[in-house]
């Protein structure tokens, strides 16, 4: 059974990041961002900033209890013949400034291999700050510090690429992506698969010729959880070793550095068992056995919203409404939203 008002109830109070956190997260950078601009030297070589990763996607969840949540941004420099030879000199620009300004100075900061982080222990969040340069051919390249070299990176091109394959999925795909970061995450179900590659391999699934064949493939959230995350499952287990994984916006990066066989083999093999667990819930007919599968699944958040009775829908596509709480209940064919969290 769907359980349409339970997914809905389950990712605004469950895994969505609160707007509040967002706005935070919005203000926190905008903060850094001008501290930045405001320093006369660094100043010249800024030209802008780029949000990055799950907050533009829109594929941002609530952390696990309560531990800090992170937002990453670039920013454009201009690129400096000088520093050819010594590319971690754009990290340390950026790190420069913080360190020597309030409040950063006074808060946990640093360098990592391709970005300056600074955490706010008090907000339970940290940002990390990445340098990038736009060529005259319109290539954007990030730096990889430890070895010393350019990476070619395109951070609209991937969001563009999200919204299409979200706009295919009617709207489904980040919400899946949400759903399938919270097992990793909230359940421990799987480590070593970073965000990138679950968002990429999930929206790889999402394909316009499977609406040609269904048209209700994608048309509600749990059947396109089911159907999404199958589609994964299927290949995965026709790819026992670990595949390359290429960046979906063109760029020619590959995303192959991000995991090691092994951790990929487990991914593979929890995927397989969250597969059947979704589809065993989604075709439980029995409204109270369907739900405790999707508990099962997802734990205690996994209910109905405070201000509505049990409703749920079959694997069918009609709507019941049994309950033990009573004889009979109405069905909501509550609407979802596409609200960043």
């Amino acid at each position: 059974m769907k359980h349409t008002d339970y997914f809905k109830n389950f990712l605004e109070n469950t895994v969505n990041l609160p707007d509040s956190k967002v706005n935070l997260l919005s203000a926190r950078v905008d903060a850094i961002y001008n501290c930045l601009k405001n320093d006369p030297d660094l100043k010249p070589r800024i030209k802008k900033k780029v949000p990055q990763g799950s907050w533009p996607q829109r594929t941002i969840i609530k952390p696990v209890n309560g531990k800090a949540f992170d937002g990453d941004f670039m920013i454009q420099m201009i690129e400096e013949p000088d520093w050819a030879y010594d590319l971690k000199k754009y990290g340390d620009a950026i790190y420069n400034v913080l360190h020597a300004t309030s409040p950063y100075k006074n808060m946990p900061h640093g360098r990592k291999c391709r970005c300056v982080y600074v955490n706010y222990a008090e907000n339970a969040m940290h940002v990390d700050v990445v340098p990038f340069v736009l060529r005259d051919d319109g290539t954007q390249w990030i730096i990889n510090r430890d070895d010393n070299k350019w990476e070619r990176t395109d951070t609209d091109g991937f969001t563009d690429w999200m919204k299409k394959k979200d706009g295919i999925a009617n709207k489904r795909l980040r919400e899946v992506i949400r759903i399938m970061k919270f097992l990793r995450d909230h359940k421990n179900s799987w480590t070593g698969t970073k965000s990138i590659l679950l968002t990429t391999l999930l929206g790889e699934r999402v394909e316009e010729w499977r609406k040609v064949l269904d048209s209700g493939y994608y048309s509600d959230l749990s059947t396109a959880l089911l159907h999404i995350v199958s589609d994964l499952d299927d290949y995965l287990q026709a790819n026992p070793y670990k595949p390359v994984i290429m960046d979906p916006s063109g760029s020619g990066t590959s995303f192959d550095h991000r995991w090691s066989q092994e951790t990929y083999s487990h991914f593979r093999k929890r995927i397989n068992v969250h597969a059947a667990e979704i589809k065993d819930a989604y075709d439980e007919t029995d409204f109270d056995e369907s739900l405790k599968k999707w508990q099962a699944l997802f734990g205690d958040g996994f209910k109905a919203p405070a201000s509505s009775g049990s409703s749920g829908s079959s694997g069918a596509g009609k709507f019941s409404a049994v309950s033990s709480a009573a004889a009979a209940a109405s069905v909501s064919t509550v609407k979802h939203s596409g609200r960043a969290g």
